[in-house]
């Protein structure tokens, strides 16, 4: 009885294995090939093999010396812009995001329940809904087509995402406020030298989407900018070079600059995941 239970449940496991081996590798088989082919050399535009039968590193200096028929196409004008737009974007929405959520979470203020009632709502709504809005009054400041009008729009707002924030600060004891306060710290003090250094966890979480967020971005972006090609961000430029008009003579230009796009976000997040780690081992301990 206990072998054929054995027998039944390593061929369960098996079963099992085997579909997320299947799943895991269709998952990552589009990352494969577009890592692969931004080598691949030639005059053939579109591979006709799954491996390259040449391999090569012209594709990449193409998109950054604008050789090769890409001068048109100012590649690192575009990682620039949006390297700017998304650090800025970065401190302004997690000081915000943190700060909402550090108030909702230890003040007690008139209306405050409302207030998170209200941010709960609004944030339910998608950002897309409001873009004709947002361009109209972004184009009554005279901001349109400008890189100052992305932070804006990426960062205003971000407050509303308040929810996982206050979550995280409400399982930190108030007994450590309080103590703070018996020796005289104010509610800046506590938040900024007690509060954000035992926070490293939510701290590194909206670190990530804030950044990732303004880097990724293509709809808002593209109507705020229009055709300002100098002022694109890499979403707009990728999508650029793969037009009809484009795409016979940028396609493998496009698929280096699809690698390099995630060289910077995979990088954060290699750099972030340590401190992140050692957040929830501190954390665990703490109180």
């Amino acid at each position: 009885m206990i072998k054929s239970y054995k027998l039944r449940r390593h061929i369960a496991n098996a079963f099992v294995y085997l579909f997320l081996i299947v799943m895991g590798f269709i998952w990552i088989s589009p990352f494969i090939y577009l890592v692969m082919h931004s080598f691949r050399g030639g005059a053939e535009i579109y591979g006709s093999t799954i491996i390259p039968q040449e391999w090569t590193l012209q594709n990449y200096i193409d998109l950054f010396t604008g050789s090769g028929g890409t001068a048109s196409l100012n590649f690192p004008r575009w990682f620039l812009n949006t390297f700017v737009v998304a650090c800025f974007s970065c401190v302004i929405s997690t000081i915000s995001v943190l700060m909402v959520s550090y108030a909702f979470s230890r003040l007690r203020f008139k209306a405050r329940k409302k207030f998170m009632n209200v941010g709960m709502i609004l944030g339910m709504f998608p950002g897309f809904m409001t873009m004709i809005a947002i361009y109209y009054l972004l184009k009554a400041m005279g901001l349109t087509q400008t890189l100052v009008a992305l932070v804006i729009c990426y960062s205003c707002g971000a407050g509303l995402g308040f929810q996982i924030s206050k979550g995280f600060f409400d399982t930190i004891p108030r007994a450590l406020d309080e103590a703070a306060t018996i020796d005289g710290a104010t509610k800046n003090q506590i938040f900024w030298k007690i509060i954000l250094p035992m926070s490293k966890p939510i701290v590194v979480y909206t670190v990530l989407t804030s950044f990732i967020g303004p880097w990724t971005d293509f709809i808002l972006a593209k109507i705020i900018m229009g055709d300002a090609r100098d002022n694109y961000t890499v979403a707009i430029g990728l999508q650029l070079m793969i037009d009809q008009d484009f795409k016979n003579t940028y396609y493998k230009q496009f698929l280096a600059g699809s690698v390099v796009v995630a060289v910077p976000i995979t990088l954060l997040f290699l750099k972030m995941q340590k401190y992140y780690v050692e957040g929830v081992t501190a954390g665990g301990v703490k109180g």
